[in-house]
């Protein structure tokens, strides 16, 4: 298909608006994704003609409510190519996801002494839950260096493991430098050693085709909000050998077979992991997010988006004063820069003034930041609407930054 990104401008409502008397060129897609009107449209169509609890009631509503939230799990299985539709646990975010692996899997499985190989890219949503199953069960982190470029190389993660590794959990595209990480080849590592590999998939879901089985993944998760989808939804996909075990993330309503006061008994995955009333309303919102992209093809998203990423790339490296922080060879639709002459608040701060949207600041990620020797970076993120007028505006506001500060 031809990619014309001024026709899918026009399915996101937010993007035809001015901030501050200027067009709004939204860059700041890493953070949070602007939402098509088909999703909007899908979630209010629910809402208005069909929402009810799932799984439990016996009348029409309910049914219908049912039938449109289970129906996305295959689309994700396929969207995915996960071997089987129990591989696929809905779950509040990404960051619940990385939680509830480290709180079930790890706490079960995992023994003092046994070592989580992390890379120093890592979101805090990747580097938290292990540091807290550290300090309950004493486990051990290693962490793998990155390249001044901003890379990682296979032999430092290779360096990194130890007969003690038990698993390796990584992001597949860093959300400070846009690295695109060589996930086949660091899971095959892992699994050479006899380990597991686990992936953040934040920030890769929406920029590229995924494929779980051909990377070899045994966890993988991502976020909604970050595909084009609503907020508080998540998706993890664990392999069914790796689940079936696993004990109970939460207890509650609706994980359950049969509960007494002497003893409960649970359901199979993925139910276990889904206790409570489910965020019903947004698990339709991401279907209908992910039945977008797939109209558009990800093969054409990635490569529409890695021609913007060249654009912003060439456009942003001859001003004076700013320097680019990641140089990686392969990098995703992210820009990260700092600026002699202004602090990277500051530079949002005049940006913004501008219409232009882009994210200051560690982006989660305090740990990369210190490895860099920053404090904080500006970050100009983009999507599959982001057009070369956006990368025009964002130079223009970068100019006046210069322009202001001297």
């Amino acid at each position: 298909m031809t990619y014309n990104v001024e026709e899918i401008r026009k399915d996101f409502p937010v993007l035809s608006q001015e901030i501050h008397g200027h067009p709004l060129a939204y860059l700041d897609t890493g953070a949070s994704a602007q939402k098509p009107r088909a999703v909007i449209d899908a979630m209010s169509r629910f809402m208005e003609r069909d929402y009810a609890n799932i799984h439990r009631g016996v009348h029409e509503l309910s049914q219908r409510a049912t039938n449109q939230y289970e129906a996305v799990r295959p689309l994700i299985q396929k969207f995915i190519n996960a071997e089987y539709e129990e591989e696929i646990v809905f779950t509040h975010g990404a960051t619940e996801a990385a939680n509830l692996v480290a709180q079930t899997w790890g706490r079960t499985f995992l023994k003092a002494g046994d070592e989580i190989v992390l890379t120093a890219l890592e979101h805090h949503a990747n580097i938290v839950p292990w540091q807290i199953l550290r300090d309950q069960i004493g486990v051990v982190l290693r962490v793998v260096p990155v390249t001044p470029e901003g890379e990682v190389r296979l032999e430092d993660v290779k360096a990194a493991i130890t007969p003690k590794t038990k698993l390796i959990a990584f992001a597949q595209v860093s959300n400070v430098l846009g690295t695109i990480l060589p996930a086949k080849e660091i899971a095959k590592l892992a699994h050479e050693a006899g380990a597991l590999a686990l992936i953040d998939g934040a920030q890769s879901i929406s920029h590229m085709p995924v494929d779980v089985r051909d990377i070899n993944a045994d966890f993988f998760f991502f976020s909604g909000h970050k595909l084009y989808g609503p907020t508080g939804i998540g998706v993890l996909y664990g392999k069914k050998y790796l689940l079936d075990p696993m004990p109970p993330y939460q207890g509650g309503g609706d994980m359950i077979e049969s509960v007494t006061f002497a003893k409960t008994t649970f359901k199979a995955p993925p139910h276990r992991f889904e206790a409570g009333t489910p965020p019903i309303t947004e698990v339709i919102g991401l279907g209908a997010a992910i039945k977008y992209v797939l109209s558009l093809g990800m093969q054409n998203i990635a490569a529409y988006e890695d021609t913007i990423l060249a654009y912003a790339t060439e456009k942003l490296s001859p001003i004076e004063g700013l320097r680019i922080i990641g140089n990686a060879k392969k990098k995703s639709g992210i820009v990260s820069f700092i600026m002699k002459q202004a602090h990277p608040h500051d530079i949002g701060t005049v940006l913004d003034r501008h219409g232009v949207a882009i994210r200051a600041g560690h982006h989660c990620a305090q740990p990369l930041m210190e490895h860099l020797g920053l404090t904080a970076t500006a970050r100009a993120s983009f999507g599959l609407y982001t057009s070369k007028a956006d990368i025009d505006a964002l130079v223009a506001a970068v100019k006046k930054v210069r322009e202001i500060f001297g």
